[in-house]
């Protein structure tokens, strides 16, 4: 093969004009498009870190929202209880006065039907014994043929009624 039989002359200069493109290529890459990667690696580094600190500032914004939010809701949960407690307690105020109020009521209605039934009773009692006496003298009349006197038959049936 003829190219392999020239190698030996020309491989010195094909070895320069390597070095020559190496080197070319070296200082293109290493001055030209190392510092502008370098530049856009830094700026996205800079960049990131940037909103990592804003990340961390919004984030200790939202701790300091969160717990103030979550003291007003304590607040507000404690208030909302205490307004439960308070209308509890003033409705069985409410209820428990109602409730003696009618009890009271009642307690007034059924005393003046006991004075009613008492009025009744001593009234019938009245009418039991006047029956009784003059039914005792029709009797005592009737059976004995002796008259009694109204007084001494409403006296003996009184007795009577009242053992």
């Amino acid at each position: 093969m003829p190219q392999l039989s020239q190698l030996s002359q020309v491989y010195l200069s094909q070895f320069l004009w390597l070095a020559i493109a190496l080197a070319f290529v070296f200082f293109v890459i290493a001055r030209g498009m190392v510092p502008k990667i370098q530049a856009t690696v830094d700026a996205r580094e800079q960049r990131i870190a940037k909103d990592l600190e804003a990340a961390q500032a919004a984030r200790a914004t939202a701790d300091e929202t969160e717990a103030a939010w979550r003291e007003r809701m304590d607040a507000a949960r404690a208030e909302a209880a205490r307004i439960a407690q308070d209308a509890k307690s003033k409705s069985a105020q409410d209820t428990e006065s109602k409730i003696k109020a009618a009890a009271d009521q009642i307690n007034g209605k059924v005393e003046a039907a006991q004075g009613s039934i008492r009025d009744a009773l001593a009234s019938a009692r009245s009418e039991i014994e006047a029956v009784a006496a003059d039914a005792t003298q029709e009797m005592v009349r009737r059976v004995a043929g002796l008259t009694v006197d109204t007084s001494d038959a409403a006296a003996a049936v009184k007795a009577e009624l009242n053992v």
